[in-house]
């Protein structure tokens, strides 16, 4: 492999966002420390509408639209992404040179007011832009009321002390990475809240043509993370998942084996199945595919096309 001489990362513009763009761009500093490593910051059509639920104006993948253009048209080399932003099926042309090592997966309770879930009177305003925390949260308390959050990690935050909101529900990994851990009030158990497919894992997109690029990034891929990611991706996939569908998946590696939780919900919680499965490390998206079907199986098919029906 010949080092490069330069790379463009593209990202989204958000502080978080950046975060991570930077956090790849010194990781790949240290590797090829001869190489010029630029950051090309842009804004996406999901970071302009903030008035409409994610789920209304067609999902995660406005987060990486603009990202892609980038690659398709030679600005930039790589974009990092947010695994939980990325949809499960990429266009034609790109594909994902690497997974990195998982951050802390669960949800996490913030809030002035309260130091837990538990604490909430009844309704107290929560505030998320999740159908899959709504759904949860609904499911284990029915007495909340839960509205839309949309915007930036700071931005949220602001709302949050200004007032809008009791709490609101985020992810500990992005409060971890800009240094906020101390506004966690309460980490959410993942069997408490099942985290969204991907959460807490970095993904690496390329053009597709690059197959030069496979080789400079695969001291990046973390292959435990990049198992569970591929298993709950295969789940979602499966249920043909979306940020307008409540499911979650959380995978975990012991030894050679991966054991994985997935859940599919009506939005008011009302109906919430849960299943396990667990399967070899090396076929991460048959396992997946395996939850999906024992989610089948109990109904989730039905849940899923009425929630498709009413959009």
């Amino acid at each position: 492999m010949t080092p490069p001489k330069k790379l463009v990362i593209a990202s989204r513009e958000s502080a978080l966002a950046m975060w991570q763009a930077k956090h790849i761009q010194n990781r790949l500093q240290e590797l090829y420390p001869d190489a010029i490593i630029e950051i090309l910051g842009m804004t996406t059509t999901g970071d302009q509408i903030l008035d409409s639920p994610l789920a209304r104006i067609g999902g995660k993948g406005l987060f990486v639209k603009e990202l892609e253009q980038a690659l398709a048209d030679g600005r930039a080399d790589l974009a990092v992404h947010s695994m939980k932003d990325v949809p499960m099926h990429l266009p034609d042309g790109f594909t994902l040179a690497a997974i990195g090592e998982r951050e802390d997966p669960r949800d996490a309770f913030v809030s002035n007011e309260y130091a837990s879930l538990e604490e909430l009177p009844a309704g107290s305003i929560v505030g998320t832009s999740s159908l899959r925390r709504q759904s949860q949260l609904q499911a284990r308390l029915p007495h909340v009321r839960i509205e839309s959050l949309r915007g930036n990690l700071q931005t949220r935050l602001r709302k949050l002390d200004e007032g809008q909101y009791a709490a609101i529900i985020l992810a500990a990994a992005g409060l971890k990475r800009l240094g906020l851990e101390q506004r966690i009030r309460q980490p959410i158990d993942t069997t408490q809240s099942i985290p969204a497919v991907g959460q807490g894992a970095l993904g690496i997109e390329i053009n597709a043509a690059r197959q030069d690029l496979l080789a400079v990034l695969a001291p990046l891929n973390h292959a435990q993370t990049a198992a569970c990611v591929e298993a709950e991706r295969g789940m979602s996939r499966a249920l043909a998942g979306s940020c307008q569908v409540p499911l979650g998946a959380y995978a975990e590696q012991h030894g050679k084996i991966l054991t994985m939780t997935g859940f599919v919900a009506s939005v008011d919680g009302r109906e919430l199945l849960r299943e396990q499965a667990e399967g070899p490390v090396e076929a991460p998206e048959a396992l997946g595919q395996v939850l999906a079907q024992k989610l089948i199986a109990r109904g989730a098919d039905r849940i899923l096309a009425a929630l498709a029906t009413h959009g």
